[in-house]
């Protein structure tokens, strides 16, 4: 039976000799006109001057790719997904070949309306910063160059995959190749546990078997959703375990976090100094130049060198605990507002003080808590052959009931207290720290 999207240009290319591009790990993408056509947008292009991981490479010295990077990796991975579910019969009676069109469009833009460090600014939850999605819209716009191209060279509507990347309408096969985009099993997941896994050095997201979990891909018993059938289950096992360890070690690794509250914190204080409208379209090396230039004189100053100057100087970890370890003090602080996680620093700055005779600085301790936004729950089903039932993953595995419930979270996001170096020999020994945080964080 002939493939039902072969007619498909970049399908046809992904078994093929057609033209490509290649990206690591050795991995080949096709890269036919209309997708150089997107890639060479000025707004595609800036992606290529923001990374990945962000302040991870402060950490990890080659965890410096880019979103240029990991989106032609998303990109490849829609390809291959396409290839295995279009020989389901059910996939292809919902998922028509401009669906499929759709989805290696949105694919390969999914991560369009990211900034530089979109993620630790987001974190902070603060209502006069706009979402990305704002800027992925703003991007896909009829009269942006992307736009034209969409329009001109793919015959897509820009807003039809803005819709597929934010969700605007209820249809059936969309919310199926939404949950390609974005879901336990999704394009993306696929590719950055295996990327930054390998630019940061560690084997740890690159310990599930890809391909036999993209084998396994079948269509959930409702037609709206991703499921995997049995022979599937040890893979998706392993990427579970491997997405625990990940955040732990790299995305959640203390010294990240270290960085990231440093810079979370300048951002805080600074943001009403800038053009957010043009800040958020500027490339990564300019951002942290307008950071920084911003900073001089202010109390976060210290911060902004210490993370982006000729010279690292990282906060240093003195305190940290899980939900687990004293769930009353994380439940106070996880998920709390970032305007109330900094007057909880400034009751505990002063409080320290009077406590060790130290005159600690406004800056000179940072409070890392768990944003309000969580990770997404590994919901997905089994499908077996023989029985012909659909069965959630979590009854049948044991390690997934344990990591991909929301628990996940609270395992892995740790409150933790970060003092400038200096600071650390006074503090690190402190007897009732943790009381003087609970004290701190009780206060009106």
């Amino acid at each position: 039976m002939r493939h039902p999207y072969l007619d498909i240009p970049e399908l046809a290319g992904l078994h093929g000799s057609g033209p490509l591009v290649r990206i690591p790990m050795q991995q080949d993408v096709p890269f036919t006109d209309r997708v150089r056509a997107l890639v060479d947008t000025t707004e595609f292009q800036r992606l290529g001057h923001i990374s990945q991981l962000g302040l991870s490479s402060l950490v990890y010295p080659g965890a410096t790719h880019t979103r240029f990077e990991h989106s032609l990796g998303v990109f490849q991975n829609a390809l291959e997904y396409l290839w295995q579910l279009g020989r389901d019969e059910r996939f292809q009676a919902i998922v028509t070949p401009r669906h499929a069109e759709m989805l290696l469009a949105a694919a390969l833009l999914h991560d369009l309306g990211h900034w530089p460090f979109c993620h630790p600014i987001e974190d902070l939850d603060l209502p006069d910063i706009p979402h990305h999605e704002h800027f992925a819209a703003q991007f896909l716009s009829r009269d942006r160059e992307i736009g034209q191209v969409l329009l001109n060279q793919w015959k897509i509507e820009p807003e039809e995959v803005l819709d597929l990347l934010v969700k605007r309408t209820d249809e059936p096969a969309l919310n199926l190749l939404r949950s390609i985009l974005s879901g336990p099993v999704d394009i993306d997941k696929m590719d950055y546990l295996e990327r930054d896994s390998l630019h940061a050095g560690v084997p740890y997201g690159r310990n599930f078997d890809r391909q036999r979990l993209i084998r396994s891909l079948v269509v959930n018993q409702a037609g709206d959703g991703l499921a995997i059938s049995a022979k599937g289950r040890t893979a998706a096992e392993l990427m579970v375990f491997a997405r625990y360890v990940m955040f732990s070690e790299v995305y959640w690794h203390h010294a990240v976090r270290s960085a990231t509250c440093m810079f979370s914190r300048s951002f805080y204080e600074l943001r009403h100094q800038l053009d957010l409208a043009a800040f958020f379209e500027k490339s990564e090396w300019e951002v942290t130049q307008e950071l920084r230039s911003k900073a001089k004189g202010t109390i976060v100053a210290p911060l902004m060198e210490g993370v982006f100057g000729p010279r690292r100087q990282l906060h240093k970890r003195v305190l940290e605990f899980s939900e687990h370890q004293s769930p009353e003090l994380y439940r106070m602080l996880a998920g709390r507002p970032y305007e109330e996680l900094v007057q909880v620093m400034e009751r505990l700055t002063d409080r320290l003080s009077a406590k060790t005779g130290q005159a600690f600085g406004p800056t000179d301790l940072l409070l890392d808590a768990p944003p309000v936004h969580k990770e997404v729950e590994f919901r997905v089903t089994i499908w077996s052959p023989k029985t012909g039932t659909y069965q959630p993953l979590q009854e049948v595995s044991p390690v997934v009931d344990a990591l991909a419930r929301t628990q996940f979270d609270d395992f892995v996001k740790r409150v933790r207290l970060f003092v400038k170096a200096d600071w650390k020999p006074i503090l690190k020994d402190l007897a009732g720290l943790e009381d003087e945080l609970a004290a701190a964080s009780r206060a009106s």
